[in-house]
């Protein structure tokens, strides 16, 4: 076939046959008879077609297509259908002749047409987010069938397509020539001539055979998992099938990713690894992969802004057009070397990049024994604890660290943390790949190699072969361009010797590379082989110690217990908190929604200093007499409704919760308590022994003692009975269990229960149950206990505590989390005459409950509470919130429910809204995929499957307003 002919099947539009007229073929040749649906092509004509028989696929094709072409399709399905370890692909389905093409004219054009089975299944391209996995299992179906392939051979496969990428440079020669939009046109003209610059000596060496050339998110139809991820399985279209090089197999595929990397070329990573795997690529393949990846998303763009010109009417073109530019962007938002090293590591044949040694020091005024090193990463001394992220910050460190040593420098390799961002779906570029220095004006600069010297924009830049050395800051001497030897004046930093000015060193090892300062961590592994560290032409060390977060988790899990779990699989490693925000070693942030423990907010500066300065004055047991402890129990006592005048200060809520139980079975004389399905109180015996959720304990319901009477929780969304009108069925619950307890003369000892349903997600209780179950306790001697550790001290907004919202007084108030701030601090809330009760069994005592420090940290967080209005806060962010997560439900099927008030709220996910079947797998995965949006986000509840959102108080309306887009875009674009 001779370029005049592929020129003109690049001009052609789909076959112009209807679905009226496409049904009297298919029932004229195959009998068949049934629904048309059409479905997305290019330059073919596809239809489904619904029968009685099953599904089929109605292929019509232009008659300019040799036959021997299409025969070497059906060729490949019936080799692939036999062949061990291929993907699934359609069967040809022959005509009522026996043949396998159809001729058939419409309208007096004559047409070819195929049948094939119709493999059912979700094409990948409707999910906008793709997880690694599911990229990687694209990649290893890839593979698969390309190992399949080999061997396979057809006279139609000698073929001349646009999309061969062989042909890449006379196609797009052709393409960009009918092209009418200019910038595009010259955007993808150097895009292709940089592409082919490098594959171009590597073709001879790139191995041919039958490839499919076409395995997109669109030609994969995958299953869905029980979380809902999409699992790759079946090979769909084989119009494209060619003899052509192994690797472009793999660079389409890893062209149509990009359409679901937001902006970052890595995502194709894990489809190279799997690919790899299942099909070995040499060196050379590997290294023309991503310039292939590039020629192919030029095409894309290309071909489809002509075929729009030829066809204006076809909806397929026109809806991936979007798609085909965002897989241009990416593929060109990243120089080839970068993808190339990051490639060949993934795979294991990853090259370290050595830097040439040199001579002379860039700065050999500068004794390096007096540099400061300015430290900016997470942990860095340097940084003021609420001045990180202020622009000016990293100046005057510098600055401060100059005037004391004579010259002060950052760190190259460092996660800084002056450049993260909050509230940014993507990680930030905090990886510095470069040097910033402080010196005195007047400084000499000198070249550390001899090499070429040049300007480009503002920056001098010294090159030899492999190394090139950007400097910002530095003002030439005369020349300022040409050969230099080592040793020799480059420059002088400008100003008066007095003064002190920044300069910014930076190294790279290709001259093609205009280098960032800074990386993503995704991509710094790759980048700081491009751009190695400045230290050795320096004369000091200025290379920051990498994060090891993985070695850490490992040492985690070998000395700290098992049952001690964290969150996530693999987990960040956060070492740093600011009001509503985590931080982890690599400088990403974090929406933290889950925080109820920090309810004032991390790294409070007030409360810093609060407890710095009475460590520093005394810590001591609350056994010895002083004022902190005085004035807390005062004030905690204060806080509750009238006649509960008396504070126990313990460790924590299961603390408390024990504590409160104790002084219950010590006031009644009894010993039974009564508690409620699916709540946690905590982990002691005796705490534990009322907590009844399986989420937290899977043999919860089983191994409860027999003083415990557990009774029906009252969930009015998912219970026995439902809605506000359920109040007198629960509390009717509530009386047959105390009336089988009277029946067995045993005494009842108290009721324990949270006022909202904090571990169910936030849950109300039904109107006046507790006024009625209150009564129905008393009326037997026992004491009503409200566990106020989650859902009080605030959190609600519209209450201080929870028990308000139901109008009752408990006779035990229990309280911890957030009333230390994280510090370990709880507290028990009582009548005297409740607490005196204790004394029969001895007396009570926690040696750090009241403590100095615990008492100075719980006045603290009061005082903040209150000065800056948190509670306020919490109800007007937490209905705010509230309304923006409840009109996620108007458009999301799976959100069944939006619990709870303030900032303690829960949303409910389902798979169906009448069954209110849990969805539990999906909100798992939900909360992972936020994890990558940069929000920290935990299943609760029996069924965990109830988003938990207890953030700190402090939470602002922007950062609700994140978290709630970031939810609908995970709901939107799947995880």
């Amino acid at each position: 076939m001779d370029g005049e002919t592929l020129k003109l099947r690049t001009q052609l539009a789909r076959p112009d046959v209807s679905a009226e007229e496409a049904k009297r073929v298919l029932s004229d040749e195959y009998d068949l008879s049934g629904a048309l649906t059409e479905l997305g092509s290019q330059q073919d004509r596809n239809y489904r077609v619904d029968t009685d028989d099953g599904r089929f696929v109605l292929k019509i094709c232009r008659m300019e297509y040799a036959r021997v072409e299409l025969e070497a399709q059906n060729a490949a399905l019936h080799h692939l259908g036999v062949a061990p370890g291929a993907p699934e692909v359609p069967a040809v389905v022959s005509s009522l002749n026996g043949g396998e093409i159809v001729v058939a004219t419409v309208r007096d054009v004559p047409y070819q047409f195929r049948l094939l089975t119709y493999l059912d299944g979700t094409p990948l391209t409707r999910r906008k987010h793709l997880p690694a996995q599911t990229v990687a299992e694209l990649g290893d179906l890839a593979g698969r069938l390309a190992s399949a392939l080999e061997g396979f051979d057809h006279p139609g496969l000698e073929r001349e397509l646009q999309w061969d990428l062989q042909r890449a440079g006379p196609v797009a020669l052709h393409l960009l020539s009918t092209m009418t939009d200019v910038d595009l046109r010259k955007r993808v003209a150097e895009a292709m001539v940089a592409a082919m610059r490098r594959v171009q000596p590597l073709m001879p060496e790139l191995r041919v055979q039958a490839i499919h050339q076409d395995i997109t998110d669109d030609n994969v139809v995958s299953s869905a998992e029980p979380d809902g991820r999409l699992v790759p399985g079946g090979v769909i279209d084989f119009g494209d099938v060619l003899k052509g090089w192994l690797v472009a197999e793999l660079a389409v595929t890893c062209a149509s990713l990009l359409h679901h990397a937001d902006g970052d070329p890595f995502v194709i990573l894990p489809a190279v690894q799997a690919f790899h795997a299942a099909c070995p690529l040499t060196d050379v393949e590997l290294k023309a992969l991503w310039p292939l990846i590039v020629a192919r998303a030029g095409i894309l763009v290309a071909s489809t802004e002509q075929q729009l010109e030829i066809d204006p009417d076809n909806a397929y073109v026109r809806g991936n057009a979007a798609h085909e530019r965002e897989i241009l962007d990416a593929a060109l938002s990243v120089p080839f070397g970068l993808m190339e090293h990051a490639i060949h590591r993934v795979v294991g044949k990853g090259v370290a990049v050595t830097v040439p040694l040199t001579a002379g020091r860039l700065l050999p005024d500068v004794d390096p024994a007096r540099v400061g090193i300015v430290d900016l990463s997470l942990l860095g001394a340097h940084l003021p604890a609420d001045r990180w992220h202020y622009e000016d910050t990293e100046a005057l460190l510098l600055q401060s660290a100059a005037r004391a040593a004579g010259a002060s420098a950052t760190r190259y390799g460092e996660f800084r943390l002056t450049e993260t961002r909050l509230l940014q779906a993507r990680s930030p570029a905090t990886f510095a790949l470069h040097v910033d220095l402080c010196v005195h004006g007047q400084t000499a600069v000198h070249a550390p190699f001899a090499g070429n010297l040049g300007r480009r924009g503002e920056k001098l830049v010294l090159s030899t072969d492999g190394l090139h050395l950007h400097l910002n800051g530095v003002e030439p001497a005369d020349p300022s361009e040409g050969a230099i030897e080592t040793g020799a004046s480059i420059g002088i930093v400008p100003g008066d010797p007095s003064a002190l000015r920044f300069i910014r060193v930076q190294l790279s090892t290709e001259a093609e590379i205009d280098p960032p300062p800074f990386a993503t961590a995704g991509q710094a592994e790759a980048w700081r082989a491009l751009c190695p560290s400045p230290a050795q032409m320096l004369g000091f060390d200025c290379d920051a110690p990498l994060p090891a977060a993985g070695e850490l988790l490992q040492r985690r899990q070998r000395h700290f217990a098992r049952p001690q779990k964290n969150y996530y699989r693999q987990p960040p490693q956060i070492e740093r908190g600011w009001k509503e925000h985590l931080f982890d070693v690599e400088g990403r942030a974090y929406l933290d929604m889950v925080n109820n423990v920090t309810i004032v907010g991390h790294g409070h500066p007030r409360l810093s200093a609060a407890v710095g300065r009475q460590w520093s004055l005394l810590n001591t047991n609350s056994r010895f007499h002083y004022a902190s402890v005085a004035e807390f129990s005062e004030r905690l006592a204060g806080l509750a409704p009238e006649g509960l005048d008396t504070v126990f200060l313990v460790n924590s809520g299961s603390e408390a919760n024990d504590l409160a139980i104790r002084l219950a079975w010590a006031y009644s004389g009894a010993r039974h308590m009564l508690s409620l399905l699916e709540a946690y109180h905590g982990w002691t015996v005796a705490s534990d022994a009322v907590s009844t959720s399986i989420a937290d304990n899977p043999q919860a319901l089983t191994t409860r003692p027999d003083w415990v009477h557990a009774v029906i929780s009252p969930n009015t969304y998912r219970g026995a009975f439902r809605g506000e009108g359920s109040t007198v069925d629960y509390v009717r619950a509530v009386s047959e269990k105390l009336e089988e307890l009277d029946q067995r003369r045993e005494g009842l000892a108290g009721f324990i229960c949270e006022a909202v349903y904090g571990n169910a997600g936030g849950i109300p209780l039904p109107p006046g149950y507790l006024q009625a179950v209150y009564a129905t306790v008393r009326a037997r001697g026992g004491v009503c206990i409200a566990d106020e550790v989650q859902v009080g001290y605030g959190r609600l907004g519209h209450h201080f505590w929870g028990f308000e919202e139901q109008r009752v007084v408990p006779d035990i108030i229990t309280v911890a989390k957030g009333m230390g701030n994280g510090h370990p601090l709880g507290a028990v809330i009582t009548r005297r005459e409740i607490a005196e009760a204790l004394e029969k069994e001895g007396y009570f005592f926690s040696s750090a409950g009241g403590s100095p420090v615990s008492s100075v940290v719980g006045l603290t967080v009061l005082d903040i509470l209150h000065d800056e209005a948190l509670q306020e806060n919490a109800r007007t962010v937490g209905d705010h919130l509230k309304v923006r997560l409840q009109a996620l439900g108007e458009r999301f099927p799976m959100v069944g429910a939006v619990h709870g008030m303030g900032l303690y709220l829960g949303v409910e996910f389902v798979r169906d809204r009448e069954t209110l079947e849990p969805a539990t797998q999906e909100t798992a995965a939900i909360c992972d995929r936020l994890l990558e949006l940069g929000v920290i986000m935990q299943p609760t509840g029996d069924h965990l499957n109830v988003l938990k959102i207890k953030p700190p108080l402090c939470l602002s309306r922007e950062s609700a307003d994140f978290f709630a887009e970031m939810l609908e875009r995970v709901l939107d674009d799947g995880w």
